[in-house]
C-alpha cells in the first residue's frame, strides 16, 4: 500500500509540474506573438508572471522524481527481505 500510493501521488506531481509549467512556457510564446495585446499588455504580464512560476516546477520534477523512484527500490528490496527472513 505504502509502494503504491508514494508512487502514484509523485507521478501526478511530476506531471502536473511538468504539465503545467510547459503550458506556462508555451502561453508567454504564444502572447509574444502578438495574440491577446502581445508584448506591454496586461495579459503579457500575467504571463510573464506564470512562467516565472513554472520555471522552477521544470527545473525540479525531474530530479525529485528520480529521488522517489530510488528511495522506493531501496524500501521494496528491504521489506522484501524482510519478508523472506521473518516467514
Amino acid at each position: 500500500m505504502f509502494y503504491k500510493f508514494n508512487s502514484s501521488t509523485g507521478l501526478d506531481n511530476y506531471y502536473g509540474c511538468e504539465f503545467w509549467s510547459g503550458a506556462w512556457d508555451n502561453a508567454k510564446k504564444y502572447v509574444e506573438e502578438g495574440n491577446f495585446g502581445g508584448k506591454g499588455s496586461a495579459c503579457h504580464k500575467a504571463t510573464i508572471v506564470g512562467d516565472t512560476v513554472g520555471d522552477p516546477f521544470k527545473d525540479t520534477s525531474g530530479p525529485s522524481l528520480n529521488i522517489l523512484i530510488k528511495l522506493m527500490s531501496m524500501v521494496s528490496i528491504v521489506m522484501a527481505g524482510l519478508t523472506i527472513a521473518f516467514m
